[in-house]
């Protein structure tokens, strides 16, 4: 093509196109896409995080899964109650809130 104003407009066009249709594609690859994990416990605990903290400790696996089992959790797989995140788990002892979030995190981030 020759270099008129014509042919440059034309390419800058053309380029334009082909930008969009870029994003375009991208974005529809992208959709599919799982969203990472929430780095922040409180709101990955949701409602949980606070009642962690108002109960009395030490306690149990199956006394956390007893009182707090319909809670829900997020999850590498979507929401997770609090009974299926304990669910292949014995019985353990946890001496604090911190200790329930770090192992409940450390479970659902497998």
């Amino acid at each position: 093509m020759a270099d008129s104003k014509r042919g440059r407009d034309k390419q800058a066009d053309d380029n334009a196109r082909r930008q969009r249709n870029r994003d375009l594609t991208e974005s529809r690859n992208r959709a599919n896409e799982v969203e990472p994990m929430r780095d922040d416990p409180g709101k990955q605990l949701g409602a949980l995080d606070d009642a962690l903290e108002t109960h009395q400790y030490p306690t149990t696996t199956n006394t956390l899964s007893e009182r707090y089992g319909d809670y829900t959790v997020e999850t590498q797989n979507g929401y997770q109650s609090v009974s299926e995140v304990f669910a292949p788990l014995d019985n353990q002892t946890y001496t604090s809130a911190d200790d329930v979030r770090s192992h409940i995190q450390g479970l659902v981030r497998r």
